[in-house]
């Protein structure tokens, strides 16, 4: 799992995985924000400026869509600010990202082997928690899989 860091007492992470449709990322990377777990902010704020933010898609579309299992997008939270948007009746929170506009869709199951949060145990299940720590390890081998011409 990721390494944390203990500076000054406050742990940190510098790397998240978050579990969203395609069609979800595809409208947040076009707004230039991160949204995960439904509009919830706890996990949101658990991110800090400058940790990598990486989208996994289970799916096409939420919920019923094609079944994809890939990378969607990576990119880079900016700063530490939180907001609410309002679209009427749902008020999801957000927060910036500058997402990498080189990446490309990239197939998780090639990568199984070699990325520590799904060695040796039943990567589904940790996706089910919709965001969670990864290592700078995996960062690397995600980063350099989606930046590689295809």
């Amino acid at each position: 799992m990721a390494e944390i860091i203990t500076q000054n007492g406050a742990d940190t992470v510098n790397a998240w995985l978050g579990v969203v449709s395609r069609s979800h990322v595809l409208r947040g990377v076009g707004l230039g924000i991160a949204q995960v777990n439904h509009g919830k902010r706890p996990p949101l704020a658990r991110m800090h400026a400058g940790d990598t933010l990486v989208y996994y898609s289970p799916r096409t579309d939420y919920p019923d869509g094609e079944p994809l299992q890939a990378f969607t997008a990576i990119g880079r939270v900016t700063d530490d600010e939180l907001w609410q948007a309002d679209e009427g009746t749902f008020q999801p929170w957000r927060r910036r990202v500058e997402w990498d506009t080189t990446a490309h869709e990239t197939p998780i199951r090639p990568l199984l082997d070699r990325l520590e949060f799904s060695r040796g145990q039943n990567w589904g299940y940790a996706m089910r928690r919709g965001l969670f720590a990864i290592s700078d390890g995996d960062v690397e081998i995600i980063r350099t899989e989606m930046t590689t011409a295809p």
